[in-house]
This record gives C-alpha cells, structure tokens and sequence, in this order.
C-alpha cells in the first residue's frame, strides 16, 4: 500500500522544488568546455619574387650593314640581351649599297618588318622623304647627345629633327710621300703646282690621283668647289656649281690631268685602286680616308709603309679646308612596334664601351671622350703618327666636316653630274661649258622633284 503523504509535506515538496527551479532559471548558463588547442596554420611556401627586366619578351629586328670592320660591334648584342631581356634578330645583312637599295625599296613598297636600320648622313634624306623613318628626339635626350663630336649630330638633322644616331666617320686628310715632297702643299693651287713638279714618268710615278666616277668623284668635286668658296645649290635650291668657284675646281682636276700628273685610267678608279695605286708606291701625293692608314702602314701589304705622313685637306681662296665626310650611324624605323627597345639598343651600340671597341680598331668614332682617351693612350706609342693622325682626325671632324646637301636627290644629282666631270677631265668639254650643261640637267631633276613650286 502506498504511504499518505500529509497536505503540509506535500507543499514542503513543492516549495522546495520551485525554489530550486527558480535558481536554476537565475543562474548565469554554463560556460562550454574549451576547444582542444589547436597549432596554427602554416601560410603556403612560395618563391621570391623575380624583377622582371625592361624589355622581356620583346625581339628588336635589325637591318644592318655587314663587313668585318662592321660585325665586330654586334657582339656587344649578347650583354643588352642579358641585361634587358630582349631579344636581337638580325633580319638582313649587306654592304652599304645593298643595305640603301633594301632600305629604299621597303620604304616604297611599305614593307618594313624591322625596328632598327643601319643609316648613313649622305643616305637618310631619301629615307626621310619616304617616310619610313621615326624622329629621335623623343628617344634621346641632351644628355644622351651631350658626349657626340657636335658636327657629326647636326649632319643628321634635316627639318629640325634628329633622324640617325652617329656610329662612326670618316674624312681624307693629304697624304704624301716624304721621300718625295718635303712639305705639305696648304692651298689647292700649291697642290696642283706640287703635283705635277712631283711626277717622275721615267720612276713611274704620279704626282697624284682621284677616284674618277660615281659619288666618288661628285664628292672630290664638292669639296675643292666649297673651298674655293663656291656651292652647289643657293638657298632656293639653284643650282650654282658653275660659278668661278666650280670653273676653278674642275679646271684644276682637267689640267692635273693633261699634265700626265695623274693616272691614264683615273675615271676607272674607286676607293680600292686608289689606295693599291698610293700603297704600291706609284702616287706622290693625294687626299684620302683616314679608314686606309692600317693598310698604308702594314709592310706586308704597302711599299710606302713608314714613308709617307699626314696633313689636313688644302684650303681654297674661300680660306676654307675641304672636308667632305659622312658618317655611319643608326635608325629606327616609322613602323617600329618597340620603340624604346629599339632606341637602348642603339645606346648600347654607341655607348662608350661601343666607341672604343671601334676606336681600337682604326675607326673614327663618334665620342667626344672617347676621342680624349685614345689620343692620351697615343702618346707612348711608337708609331710617329699614332697621335698625330688621332689629332688631326678630331680637328677635321670639329671643324672641316661637310656633308653633302640633306636632300633625297644627292645620288641622282650626283649620276648627272659625275658624267659630265668625267668629260672635263679627259678635255673632251671646256669646264665651263660642261658645267652649265650640267646645272640645266641638275635644274630639271630638281623641277621633277618639286623645288620650284
């Protein structure tokens, strides 16, 4: 049986029951056991960064001029690769003739795939007038500029626009014999008069020469006639070579040679048979490039090795030194997609370290520091004319250099005129006849062109 439980237990029960609830309800919630303590999570490994250099990825294609005293200047290509990581692909390889008839033809045609040319102060007028290729001055600053001999900058402006990095020159110094003439004639009537007293037909020898055709002669032309103080065109673009200045300078090339103080065969000659006339030993005196004295020098290959020495170009009653040059140089192209690629490439090429691997060759470089340096390391050396050479080269380079006029239409005027020379000089025209002639020819090539509009 069930035990009765009394009204009073009962709430005594109940009490103790709500009032126990009652703190439970109260009582602040049960704080949760802790998480087992994990280890923190290591973050992923990862390489370091690489800096990615200026020009990865990027091909610079280049048109160049080849030969051996060229190519030697492109192995510095590998270390500009390196540093910026860009690449060099060399698109076309040529002399200088092959490279302007290249050039000339895809600027026509608007085929360039290239972003640098090779270039020349007598060659980029026409590229100019074509189009085809992209002004420097954004590329390179005064900075970039302030190291380049002067006259060689400015023979590449045309329009008031840099168009072609100078690489290197050149620029003809007399050289004569020392067996033969004792001193240096300083004007041109003293080197007419000293070359025909010097020719010895009995030794076999020449009082002097002349390359005889092509730009060759156009050039010895140009710069007797601006000595002489005439020019060839005015400012209206006339031409003015027939003047007494031009009678005078070509008359002096006709009566050298019916003298017999030149060779029979003259108007055959380029640069190479001139220069094996003077080093077998047959020529007493002449100007020429300062590029051949390696040549001149070398007894295996020169009779007149040791025997000759150098003086600056004859001056003319213009009291002006002759100083016909031009120098080699770079471009970049209009259709280049890598500009700036293409503009430290060429840095590089012209850089210092550029200019005195081509200056240890023998070739007439562009920088003015480079310049001081060589002629310093020059003045121990046992060639007598190692420093002389080097100074007089600079002087020239400062002071004579002239560059044919900056116009498309040089080679052309120079195809009518260098003909007509050629008759002048072996008597079959009067110079100034012959002369006027070719100033009407010069005139119509320059109307066809569109001067006179």
């Amino acid at each position: 049986m069930s035990k009765k439980v009394s009204r009073r237990d009962f709430l005594k029960l109940t009490g103790a029951v709500g009032g126990a609830a009652a703190l439970a309800a109260c009582a602040p919630p049960a704080t949760p056991a802790p998480k087992p303590t994990e280890a923190p999570k290591a973050a992923p490994t990862q390489a370091p960064a690489v800096a990615k250099k200026q020009f990865e990825g990027v091909t610079v294609k280049m048109h160049a001029i080849s030969g051996a005293s060229y190519d030697e200047l492109y192995k510095l290509i590998p270390a500009w690769e390196a540093k910026t990581g860009a690449k060099v692909e060399m698109v076309f390889k040529g002399n200088g003739f092959e490279t302007d008839k290249r050039l000339v033809q895809d600027f026509a045609a608007g085929t360039v795939d290239y972003d640098v040319c090779w270039d020349h102060s007598s060659f980029f007028s026409q590229y100019v007038k074509a189009g085809g290729l992209e002004p420097l001055d954004g590329l390179f600053s005064k900075e970039d500029l302030a190291d380049f001999i002067p006259r060689l900058v400015d023979a590449a402006r045309r329009d008031g626009k840099l168009w072609v990095l100078p690489r290197h020159f050149d620029i003809s110094c007399t050289h004569y014999r020392t067996d033969i003439i004792k001193k240096a004639p300083e004007t041109w009537d003293e080197f007419k008069e000293a070359a025909i007293k010097a020719t010895d037909a009995g030794k076999g020898i020449y009082g002097t020469q002349f390359a005889g055709k092509e730009e060759a002669l156009s050039g010895r032309f140009y710069e007797v006639l601006t000595a002489e103080g005439g020019q060839l065109f005015n400012e209206k673009w006339e031409p003015t070579f027939n003047s007494k200045a031009g009678v005078k300078a070509a008359t002096m090339f006709a009566d050298l040679y019916k003298a017999k103080a030149m060779p029979p065969d003259m108007t055959n000659f380029l640069w190479e048979e001139v220069a094996k006339n003077f080093a077998n030993g047959t020529i007493a005196m002449y100007t020429e490039w300062f590029g051949w004295y390696g040549f001149f020098q070398d007894p295996a290959n020169s009779k007149v090795a040791g025997k000759f020495d150098l003086a600056r170009q004859p001056m003319g009653e213009g009291k002006i030194h002759s100083g016909w040059a031009g120098h080699h140089g770079f471009s970049i192209t209009k259709a280049s997609k890598n500009k700036e690629a293409a503009a430290s490439l060429l840095k590089h090429l012209t850089s210092v370290e550029g200019n005195e691997l081509e200056g240890k060759m023998g070739i007439l470089v562009s920088r003015q520091s480079v310049w001081d340096k060589m002629i310093k390391e020059a003045e121990g050396n046992k060639d007598p004319l190692a420093k002389k050479r080097l100074e007089l080269a600079l002087q020239a380079a400062k002071e004579d250099f002239k560059t044919p006029p900056l116009i498309a239409e040089w080679l052309p005027m120079s195809n009518v005129l260098y003909p007509i020379l050629q008759k002048i000089i072996l008597g079959d025209v009067a110079a100034q006849k012959g002369l006027d002639d070719a100033v009407v020819a010069v005139k119509k090539l320059m109307t066809d062109a569109g001067y006179y509009k």
